[in-house]
């Protein structure tokens, strides 16, 4: 079985301690690929150089962080669309709204996000998207901006059924499913019960939300297994079968070749 995990931060700190060991565990796990989204400037070199270092394996994403917008945003993003033009990045992400924490400036998310959409439109990439606690501002923001040029990734979706299809309406996106699928009682196994596998990829969003029976420990890409064998329950299909189709979509939505 081979898989690719759409999300994970494998750059952070956090795995500075054991990164080639968790490299080669998400191999033995048959992860083969694994998609780097940015978080903001300082992120930059270290997600880029691991992409480097596995370049088979590790793809780098360039964008803003929504939690990482400043006041002074687009300075910020002529920065980070500089730092694009020197390497290959296979996304813009990842990038949203968050009103989790503070929203003090839910205007500069939502102008940022509305500048990163229409950048990935210019160099026909997909987008990731970061949404919590905003699917209104992000439902807001994808009526006025989506067209034929807009598609992508919803990352850790973790809506309800009516969100989730209204995600879909849009066109050109697929819902990224992470451990809160694993979760008891979190809702998402339902929320995607009726939702076709051709229209999900698989992700970690490590070092973050590990799958059960990891919940609360760090996250990793070798988990992704995990996230597929409650896939495989929700949709009565074996994880081989998981695996192969959510593979294809992350390749055709991220154009790459397998």
């Amino acid at each position: 079985m081979t898989y690719i995990d759409t999300h994970a931060h494998l750059y952070t700190d956090q795995f500075d301690e054991d990164r080639e060991m968790m490299i080669q565990r998400a191999l033995d796990s048959g992860v083969n690929k694994i998609f780097l989204p940015n978080i903001d400037i300082s992120s930059i070199p270290k997600m880029e150089q691991l992409a480097k270092d596995y370049p088979e394996m590790c793809y780098s994403m360039m964008g803003i962080h929504p939690c990482s917008v400043i006041k002074d945003w687009k300075t910020q993003f002529e920065e980070v669309k500089t730092h694009y033009k020197r390497g290959h990045h296979i996304a813009i992400g990842e990038i949203g709204i968050d009103l989790y924490w503070d929203k003090t400036l839910q205007k500069e998310q939502t102008e940022s996000f509305r500048a990163q959409i229409n950048w990935a439109k210019e160099e026909k990439l997909p987008i990731v998207i970061h949404c919590r606690d905003a699917f209104d501002e992000i439902f807001e923001v994808l009526d006025q901006e989506n067209d034929e040029q807009l598609f992508g990734v919803f990352h850790c979706f973790t809506g309800n059924k009516e969100q989730a299809q209204r995600i879909l309406n849009y066109g050109g996106f697929k819902l990224g499913i992470g451990g809160v699928v694993t979760f008891k009682n979190s809702g998402v196994d339902k929320a995607i019960q009726n939702i076709d596998l051709k229209n999900i990829v698989l992700e970690t969003d490590a070092p973050y939300l590990a799958p059960s029976p990891f919940r609360g420990k760090r996250n990793e890409s070798a988990y992704i297994p995990y996230i597929a064998k409650k896939l495989s329950e929700i949709h009565s299909i074996s994880e081989e079968e998981v695996g192969k189709i959510t593979s294809q979509n992350a390749l055709e939505v991220f154009k790459i070749k397998a």
